[in-house]
This record gives structure tokens, sequence and C-alpha cells, in this order.
């Protein structure tokens, strides 16, 4: 996955994530967009997004980073 679009991928996860939401709806709202995009990727896009966007955007941040660790946690359990 390239630069552009791993930002494509940080950008709809930024714009789609709610604190309700579960992993395995974001992970469908992203396919939604991004048809062709693993869920690796997804996790690799909210890992960068959760570092570009740092310093605002705090709760969905926290969200993001929620998502990430526990799908990278699953797939190492796996």
């Amino acid at each position: 996955m390239d630069t552009a679009e791993m930002q494509a991928i940080a950008d709809t996860l930024m714009r789609v994530v709610t604190p309700d939401m579960n992993p395995k709806q974001l992970i469908k709202a992203v396919k939604a967009q991004h048809p062709k995009v693993s869920k690796k990727d997804i996790v690799r896009a909210a890992f960068f997004s959760i570092i570009a966007n740092a310093e605002g955007e705090h709760g969905k941040v926290k969200n993001l980073q929620a998502f990430a660790i526990a799908e990278r946690t699953a797939d190492d359990a796996a």
C-alpha cells in the first residue's frame, strides 16, 4: 500500500469512526469506500491516523487507538 492510499484510508477512518462503533462495523464502513483494502491495511491506516491526528480530534483518535490495538492483538493471537 502506498502513502497516498494509506492517507485516503486514514481520512476515511477519521470520517466514519464513532464512539459506539465496534471493529466489524468500522471495517465494513471503510471497505464500503475502499473495497479492495485488507483488514491488515485498515489497521495500519488506523495507526497512521493516530499518529497524524494525535494533536487534535482526541475522541476519534482514542477510538481508533482502541480499534487498532484490539485488531493487532487479535491478529497476533491467531
